[in-house]
């Protein structure tokens, strides 16, 4: 394999001259660069990517850790990362955790291993610590994603989670809903957190009594919708419609309202959140809140590229504005019934 000394020797120019050339480094005549060029191509000389990288240090790779990998969203968000991570000609290492913080802990020390530049968190659970001999050791250049467990010195993106909750409320609201339960993740996610307080401060200003029994704390997967919808199924007296905090809990409502013989958008109406792309072919499609996975993985990658160039002093949070997407899972009460809306008002 050829070498800068082999192309140096041929062109009868310095070691450090075919380096410049070749990185465009400092100025070299248009005679001396065509030269060494024509030995370039006569070599069919490739300059090795791990020499360069230990060289400037740098290696053109982005660690990414999620620690669920079920989830549709996540999923999309993943596939939206890698995209933006080839468009800027950096490759991705990803790395899932599947629930064991164990295997958290040893995939982080395999990314620092690997001297990527840079790392994407992506977290699901609510649960976990990171240990401290690993927390002192991560000083790499880092943006979460919507959520992560513990404090760390980094930038993050994520959506306005208590708009959306107000939104999603709002929206049933209007919809002629006054009795409307909530299901949602644990309370230990700020973002499951935040969307309750949406949803309160939308029943609130829409004068509609809080009950703290439709308010059902879960977990952000299908298995959460099924067992927090078949509770509020036992409710007296029972909801006329629901806001699943994640699209996933929704899917669980759907499955638990199926079982029982009732109908989505008939007997309760449902609003999730995210806007998988499933939801638009499940049945009804599925009323929910949008929020952009393309968007939030184009800024976490442009963010931490922003960090690994030019480091910022001090960290940064950019909160991204979600909107509704309306199907047909939401019964518009007053279109059913137009006499008592003109009574409402």
């Amino acid at each position: 394999m050829a070498t800068m000394k082999d192309i140096a020797r041929l062109a009868q120019v310095s070691t450090s001259t075919v380096s410049h050339v070749i990185n465009n480094s400092r100025f070299v005549s248009d005679e001396i660069r065509e030269k060494v060029m024509a030995v370039v191509r006569q070599l069919n000389y490739t300059p090795s990517a791990l020499a360069r990288s230990l060289k400037i240090k740098e290696t053109n790779t982005l660690g990414m850790l999620v620690t669920a990998s079920s989830n549709p969203f996540f999923a999309e968000v993943i596939r939206s990362v890698e995209r933006y991570c080839n468009r800027h000609q950096y490759n991705l290492i990803l790395s899932y955790t599947d629930g064991d913080s164990e295997r958290l802990q040893r995939n982080l020390e395999t990314l620092i291993r690997k001297q990527v530049d840079g790392l994407l968190l992506m977290c699901a659970e609510s649960h976990w610590q990171l240990n401290d001999d690993i927390s002192q050791r991560l000083h790499l250049p880092m943006v979460m994603l919507d959520w992560w467990p513990t404090a760390l010195n980094a930038d993050k993106v994520h959506e306005n989670s208590e708009y959306g909750g107000y939104l999603a409320t709002k929206t049933l609201i209007d919809a002629g809903h006054r009795e409307i339960a909530i299901i949602t993740g644990s309370f230990k996610k700020s973002l499951a957190f935040n969307r309750v307080q949406g949803y309160q401060k939308a029943l609130a200003e829409a004068g509609i009594p809080l009950r703290k029994a439709w308010i059902i704390e879960s977990h952000f997967d299908v298995e959460g919708g099924i067992d927090s919808m078949q509770k509020i199924l036992g409710l007296t007296p029972r909801p006329s419609a629901v806001f699943a905090c994640s699209d996933t809990i929704a899917i669980g409502a759907y499955q638990a309202l199926w079982r029982a013989g009732l109908t989505v958008g008939k007997d309760i109406s449902i609003i999730g959140y995210d806007n998988i792309e499933m939801a638009q072919y499940l049945s009804p499609p599925l009323t929910t809140i949008h929020q952009s996975k393309n968007h939030l993985a184009k800024q976490a990658v442009e963010m931490l590229l922003q960090r690994i160039k030019q480091p910022p002093q001090e960290n940064r949070t950019l909160t991204l504005e979600p909107h509704l997407v309306w199907r047909e899972s939401v019964l518009d009460l007053h279109a059913v019934n137009p006499v008592s809306e003109r009574r409402d008002r």
